[in-house]
């Protein structure tokens, strides 16, 4: 069976607002409905409904008054390993914007702080977090992790809306020329050195991670000004990712490349099933913003599939769904699940039926409201 994206898509406004959570009612006013058809003053009651909401307040209630959640930047699940408690900061700070929490609420104000620090190149220890004792190793490892933590606030404050602000497009800038410099060198085809008796990324290679596509994907304005750099990277995502086990070595850690993007993520069988719905989900939301889908044939494909399962009103509604789509990987905590599943049948269908409206208005689908 061939499948192609619909040049059409029936948003169920309605229905979104009938069985959605505070957020997803709310993103669906903000997002998806018809322009000019819901009155502000909806929106500031779906405001404070997200605010008190249970999913927010999980969230909120867990962050300290230093703005800092779990002790550390960006653990995206506690690790025993890692000395990973809870989920990290820019987590959870991107989990608020993803649920809709008011944009003048305290616990953003509190974070924002520390992470036009780390923008600066702030080289208090105190910001050093759980890579304190890694950067103790050397100088390499410290500026690494400066870095890495650079990248993510970056990430964190281009969603968070401030995408004119010149300390974060002088970040922006300078990440997205360490990341193209990297798609235009050989270590785009050959990323991995040997090290011993393991294969590690070359230390001199700066791919794509989840955070800097997804720091692109929230600036439209550098898209613009880098638009052959954002069409090579678009280029780069399309490409399969390898199944070459490696790690990453910083001075004498070895870490997870879990935030390392060399390729498409997505893994999904012959008839476009995808392994892991909320991270194809996630992953095609990015492409879309850098209007990049065009060069991903896995992720055309699956999303394909995924619209063909929608009802005639745009509600997705795949044959045999038991419960919700689980999420595999941890990388999307804070985009899934915006919606908290209830015993009735509809609920396990929000998020996916959310996203792919979203997703469908993102890529200029003509839109029907119903």
């Amino acid at each position: 069976m061939h499948l192609d994206l619909p040049t059409l898509h029936r948003v169920p406004v309605s229905w979104l607002l009938e069985h959605g959570s505070e957020s997803i009612r709310l993103r669906t006013r903000r997002e998806l409905a018809y322009p000019g058809t819901i009155p502000p003053e909806a929106i500031t009651a779906d405001e404070e409904g997200v605010a008190q909401s249970k999913l927010a307040q999980a969230v909120v209630k867990k962050q300290k008054d230093t703005g800092i959640w779990g002790g550390n930047l960006l653990g995206l699940a506690p690790s025993a390993k890692d000395g990973i408690k809870e989920t990290g900061t820019i987590p959870n700070y991107r989990r608020l914007l993803q649920l809709g929490y008011p944009k003048s609420g305290r616990p953003y104000k509190l974070t924002d702080r520390v992470l036009f620090r780390l923008l600066s190149r702030d080289d208090d220890p105190a910001l050093q977090f759980e890579f304190a004792k890694l950067s103790k190793d050397s100088p390499a490892a410290a500026e690494w992790a400066r870095e890495h933590m650079r990248e993510a606030a970056a990430a964190a404050l281009a969603e968070a809306g401030f995408i004119e602000d010149p300390r974060l497009r002088g970040a922006a800038h300078k990440i997205a020329s360490a990341v193209s410099a990297f798609l235009r060198s050989p270590l785009a085809e050959k990323p991995y050195v040997r090290s011993g008796a393991k294969t590690i990324l070359n230390p001199e290679a700066h791919p794509p991670t989840w955070y800097s596509v997804a720091m692109i994907a929230a600036m439209p304005n550098l898209q613009r000004e880098r638009a052959g750099f954002t069409e090579r990277l678009g280029q780069y995502l399309g490409t399969p990712m390898s199944k070459k086990a490696y790690v990453w070595m910083i001075g004498k850690r070895v870490l997870k490349p879990e935030l390392l993007l060399l390729g498409d993520p997505i893994v999904s069988d012959a008839k476009g099933n995808a392994k892991d719905i909320p991270l194809a989900l996630h992953f095609i939301e990015l492409l879309a913003r850098i209007s990049a889908l065009h060069t991903n044939p896995v992720a055309t494909k699956v999303l394909a599939r995924l619209f063909s399962e929608c009802d005639p009103h745009g509600v997705w509604r795949p044959k045999g769904l038991k419960t919700a789509p689980r999420a595999i990987h941890k990388v999307t905590y804070h985009t899934y699940p915006t919606h908290l599943e209830a015993k009735s049948n509809d609920s396990k269908l929000v998020d996916v039926t959310f996203r792919l409206a979203l997703i469908a208005r993102l890529l200029g689908i003509a839109l029907e409201y119903h």
